[in-house]
């Protein structure tokens, strides 16, 4: 009898570096121990994989051809499905179940994660290798081809390429990145707020579309180098308005976030003094100047700030989802706790509080178990 197989993709939370991907700026997520499970066999011509949340069932051509139109998450399969192809992956099909730890909308890349879940799966029961950055780039153009947000680098890669116990600094300009190290007194706990979100409902590609404009303005491509002082001298010479300068001041104040936060890691200096700066102004920034923050987001980070949070901010997309705080490990469960209570006090809203471990990106293996499907 057949072994079933299963293809792990992991959530994603970024700590600093947030709406700066898609204008070549510096990241710094990890890959999170939530995810999303794609568990099945080979099939010789359809892709039929059912969700163990609602028992919905997907189906759609191996190949992915005329099956774009599908709704839901299926649009998600039949996009990765249909690029796989063109690429030179063979039409080979996959029966199975998708099970996922991940709260959708709360901004924890579960498109993602479910896109390279879907896609390690059938690059590997076609036999089909794809080197992990340009199965990011891949992935990325799924997303905008099921559900038209043109999204950045940071997502898929950060799910590929996550190392345990660590953070990816990426360079989304020239794709260079490495792992760095986080402090193992340090947990990493989520707070969603309960907002729901979409990126295909949200101001996002407005905000991108903004800070295009404003790039393009100034004579540039992208913000990859960026500083403060450069942005705002180009924005007073090129006559920015106020909104497209401010988006700017964003990206350029956020890349020396990122540029500080990795050298207090790698160096071990003062890494819980520039942590909590760094995501104070983070958070400010993306409330004051990229306006994608939320009140739930806002009253999150401060009941965390007051739990005994070393630093706090949202995480994501914004407009609604989660905010991302670093603990001490002895203390994480009892900040999440008390938060998620407060916040209900206040709101009446049900957040949820998540302790998690920066874990591996993608993984496979085994389960002894036969095909259900």
């Amino acid at each position: 009898m057949a072994h079933e197989l299963e293809w792990f993709a992991p959530g994603r939370v970024n700590l600093i570096g947030e709406h700066t991907d898609y204008s070549g700026g510096l990241v710094l997520p990890v890959a999170i121990d939530l995810g999303t499970t794609v568990s099945g066999s080979p099939d010789p011509a359809r892709i039929r994989l059912r969700s163990a949340a609602d028992r919905d069932v997907v189906d759609v051509a191996a190949d992915g051809a005329g099956d774009i139109a599908v709704r839901g998450w299926g649009r998600y399969v039949a996009a990765v499905a249909r690029l796989l192809t063109e690429r030179g992956r063979p039409p080979v099909g996959l029966m199975g179940e998708v099970e996922s730890t991940l709260p959708i909308g709360a901004g924890l890349s579960s498109s993602a994660a479910l896109l390279l879940a879907v896609a390690s799966a059938l690059c590997d029961v076609a036999g089909f290798d794809v080197e992990p950055v340009e199965l990011a780039h891949l992935v990325r153009e799924a997303e905008r081809l099921a559900v038209g947000v043109p999204c950045g680098l940071m997502d898929p890669a950060v799910i590929l390429l996550g190392r345990r116990g660590c953070a990816l600094f990426l360079d989304c300009a020239t794709e260079e990145h490495r792992s760095v190290p986080l402090p193992s007194g340090l947990a990493i706990v989520v707070l969603d707020s309960g907002a729901r979100h979409t990126l295909a409902d949200s101001g996002y590609a407005d905000r991108r579309a903004e800070l295009e404009r404003a790039l393009r303005a100034i004579g540039r491509r992208d913000a990859s180098g960026l500083g403060p002082a450069e942005a705002a001298e180009l924005a007073a010479r090129a006559g920015l308005a106020d909104v497209e300068a401010r988006r700017l001041h964003h990206v350029a104040t956020e890349n020396e976030r990122v540029r500080d936060c990795v050298a207090a890691l790698e160096s071990g200096r003062d890494v819980e003094d520039v942590l909590r700066r760094s995501f104070r102004a983070g958070h400010d920034s993306l409330r004051d100047d990229y306006e994608v923050s939320t009140p739930e987001l806002d009253l999150l980070v401060e009941l965390a700030l007051a739990a005994g949070a070393t630093a706090a901010r949202l995480t994501g997309g914004g407009f609604g989802g989660s905010v991302v705080a670093l603990v001490d490990q002895r203390d994480a469960a009892r900040v999440a706790s008390s938060v998620t209570a407060a916040y209900r006090e206040r709101t009446g809203r049900a957040g949820r509080g998540f302790v998690c471990a920066a874990t591996d990106g993608v993984t496979r293996r085994r389960t002894g178990r036969p095909s259900s499907t």
